[in-house]
Formats: C-alpha cells, structure tokens, sequence
C-alpha cells in the first residue's frame, strides 16, 4: 500500500453554525495552493518563505472575489498528523462560507478527502500504527469517560506496546530453533521444548485475559445495552420516562399500549446506558401484540443488563413467572413499582419465586427510588464487574479476533511439545500467532480491510 501523491482537502469541523470552522490540507502542494488565494492585510504575503507551525492572518480570495477573513496555520512534514505538508485555515462557522473556503481551495488543485483519508495516510506513512488509527475514531466517538480513557489509551500506544511485547518474545524463539536447525553444532535444542512451553504459558494466559475483558470494553465503548421488560401496564415506559428525563414513551392505564421497540440514550454517573423499552409479555391472542411481545423477547436475550418491572399494586401472575424463569442466570434488576399504591407482591416473595438479583422498591410515577436504582448500577457495573485503570482494554472486535487466533496457535505449539514433535514444527505455529499479532499493528494487512476501516471514519479525519 501507497500513500496518495495528491493533496486532499476537507472540513474537518462539524457543519453547523458556529464561531470558527477548519478546512485542512494535506499533501505535497497543500502551502503551495493555500499561497495562491491567501492575501496578507499588508499585500500579497509568500506562505512559501514562512516557517513551519506558524499561522497568518488575512483573507482568502477566489481571484477579486474575497471570501472570508481567516487564520491560516503552516505545518511542514513531518511534523503533522499525517507527515505530510499541512494547512488548516480557520474561518468563520457559517455553513456557506465554510463551503465557499473549500471550494476555492478544491478549484486550485486540491481534491476531496475521502472519509478518514488524513488518518489513513497517517498510518500508510508510519506515523501511527493500525490500533493506534482505529482508536482515533473510538475517540470521536466515545460515549463516556471510560470508553474515552480507554481510547486515549490506545491512542497512546498501550495495545501497540503490549502487541510488540508478545511479538519481540514469540520471534525471539522462532529465531532460536531456527539457528539451532540451522547450526546444531554449536547451538543445543536440547530440554528447550521444555523452556518454550514455560515461555508461552503466561503469555497464553495473559492473551486469554485481554480476550475475556475485551466485552466489559465492547460495553465500556458502545453503552450498556439496557432492555425494560414486565408485563403490560407494569410501568415500563414510565421509567424509561424517568431515566431520559422526558415524555420519551406513551404513558396510559390501558395495558398492552406499547407496541414496539423504543430505545434512548442514558448517561448515569460515567456509563452510558442504551436503554430500550418494549411491549408487556404476556400471552395474548392479539396479533400484532405477539410480535410486541417476541421483539420483547429478542431483544431480552441480547442485552448486557435486563429491568425487569414488576406492578407491585397486583399480585403475581403466569407472565410474571415466565419472566421471572426467563431472566435466571442473566444480569438483571429487579424493580418493584408503584411503591406509592397498596403493596401486594414483597421481595420475600420474590426470592421465594427464585429470583436472585438485586431487588429494588421503586414508584416510576412519582420518581421515587431512582437515586437507589442509580447507586445499584453504578455498583454493578463501576465497582463489580466493570472497572478501568490505566491497563490495556481491548475494545475492537477486530483486535479480539486476531487475539483469538495468536492464542489457539500457541496452544497448538504447546500441544506439539506434549506430543513430542521435532522442533521445527513449533515455528509453524509460532509465526501463525506471530502474523496474526501483526494484523492488530497493520502489518501484513490486506489494503481492503485498511480501506474498509476507514470508510468508517467521518470527512475531516
């Protein structure tokens, strides 16, 4: 793979009103096209005798037409984020006028950025590395201070360093029976089979506890899916009310109202919860309740963490059974409501039913037990099972695969010296973990997965 010999160009700010935007160059003749339709207050000012990371003010114009007071900063590579020669002009937020400041530039030799063009290059001239790429969209993207931390990590180095860790130590050993094949002479492969396996067992378990936490940072960065389930008229639209803080889910008396799936997005302490509201599970005859109802179901199956709303006022019934034996085993809360009204149904009764999860008395109408239901799921998701500190978190599912792969193959090699095979079969699977290690980093990558990476970026970056 090649970086492009073109200079691109983009708006690299959101396209909204605003006080400033930044369109940003990148390329070979990006200060020579800048140059071309930057005017200095003072007369023609040559950008091309500037210093590198300096920045002028004057204005940008497409022949006579002036199009916009701006700032324009100067970066010569490879001192840039993409190591190439860099421009950004700053000019002001309107939306046309940030467009007319593209196009002139674009007129005078410039092309569109693809989106993620200027980080792409970045990793195609070696200035960042594949794990360290994605994490700059994992940056732009996180939704909480976790999620970022564990980006900015990444963004760092901390994957990359880890990564080259394993790497350094399995191409260590390659290199060692390889010699030893090469020269047995004077290099001795003897008890060394034995030493290997030492080698690559806390590797492999180390491998294996990337692997296990890589879905507390696939939750960490995507939010806390979250499914609301009870039975009709249980009061699970009003909490999701509650939780967003606004008229998100009809509310009435009339069971069964909610139909379909609905989902927000909730930030409790520093997690975000991706919380979806569905229809009352019970049996009905109702023809598009049943597709409520299993929707209800699927989406149940799939969440990180279930509400389970129990209606307090009534006693338990068949529905409430079915829930109650559907959630055994999954991550749930159990949520007694409507407080407010005579009680007919206890926790006693409840764990009596088989219910082992946490159980909270709540009323969602009057908003009362929110802060406690908030506590509990900062406990079980902050303080439980859910942490983070400045060690490595895989949060990419790419990452984990690849981690997956470089760990089955030294378990293979691990079972060659059980079986007493010669030693030139380890090498075999020793560089399969080695390549598959090198995929996270970028190396040996095919150019179609790093495009399709980075068609997932947005225009700018």
């Amino acid at each position: 793979m090649e970086t492009g010999t073109s200079t691109i160009a983009a708006i690299a700010t959101a396209m909204n009103p605003s006080g400033i935007s930044i369109i940003r160059i990148s390329g070979p003749k990006a200060w020579e096209i800048v140059n071309e339709i930057f005017c200095s207050p003072g007369g023609k000012k040559n950008l091309l005798a500037q210093k590198s990371h300096t920045i002028h003010y004057g204005i940008i114009r497409d022949g006579e037409e002036l199009i916009d007071e701006v700032l324009v900063m100067l970066m010569k590579a490879p001192r840039t984020f993409t190591a190439e020669d860099t421009v950004e002009i700053n000019c002001h937020g309107g939306v046309l006028v940030t467009q007319k400041v593209l196009e002139t530039v674009l007129k005078h030799g410039a092309v569109p950025a693809a989106p993620g063009e200027f980080t792409k290059r970045a990793f195609l001239n070696g200035r960042m590395d594949l794990s360290e790429a994605e994490a700059v969209i994992d940056v732009i993207h996180a939704k909480n201070n976790f999620a970022l931390k564990a980006s900015m990590n990444q963004l760092k180095g901390a994957v990359t360093e880890k990564i080259k860790g394993f790497r350094d130590k399995i191409l260590d050993a390659i290199a060692f029976i390889e010699a030893a094949l090469d020269d047995p002479e004077h290099i001795s492969v003897e008890g060394y089979a034995e030493e290997l396996n030492e080698q690559l067992e806390p590797m492999k378990k180390e491998m294996q506890r990337l692997i296990r936490r890589s879905e507390n940072g696939k939750i960490l960065s995507e939010g806390i899916r979250t499914v609301i389930v009870g039975k009709p008229n249980a009061g699970k639209s009003s909490l999701l009310n509650v939780l967003t803080g606004q008229e998100r889910a009809i509310v009435t008396d009339i069971a069964g109202t909610t139909r379909d799936v609905l989902e927000e997005q909730v930030r409790i302490g520093d997690i975000g919860f991706s919380i979806v509201d569905t229809a009352g599970i019970r049996k009905t005859e109702d023809i598009v309740e049943k597709i409520g109802v299993k929707k209800a179901k699927e989406e149940a199956r799939e969440a990180d963490l279930i509400l389970y709303v129990v209606d307090s006022s009534v006693p338990l019934d068949e529905n409430d059974r079915e829930i109650m034996s559907f959630i055994q085993g999954k991550r749930a809360v159990v949520l007694l409501n409507k407080s407010d009204l005579v009680s007919c149904v206890g926790i006693d009764e409840l764990r009596q039913a088989g219910v082992t999860q946490p159980i909270l008395s709540i009323s969602a109408r009057m908003e009362e037990g929110m802060e406690e239901l908030e506590q509990v799921l900062k406990n079980m998701f902050l303080e439980g099972d859910i942490s983070f500190n400045d060690e490595v978190l895989i949060t990419n599912i790419r990452h984990r695969q690849c981690l997956e792969e470089a760990q089955k193959s030294l378990c293979m090699v691990q079972q060659s010296i059980q079986d007493g095979m010669p030693e030139d079969f380890y090498t075999i699977d020793l560089m399969q973990a080695y390549t598959q290690l090198g995929y996270i980093l970028g190396e040996e990558v095919e150019e179609d997965l790093v495009n399709r990476i980075f068609e997932k970026f947005c225009m700018g970056k």
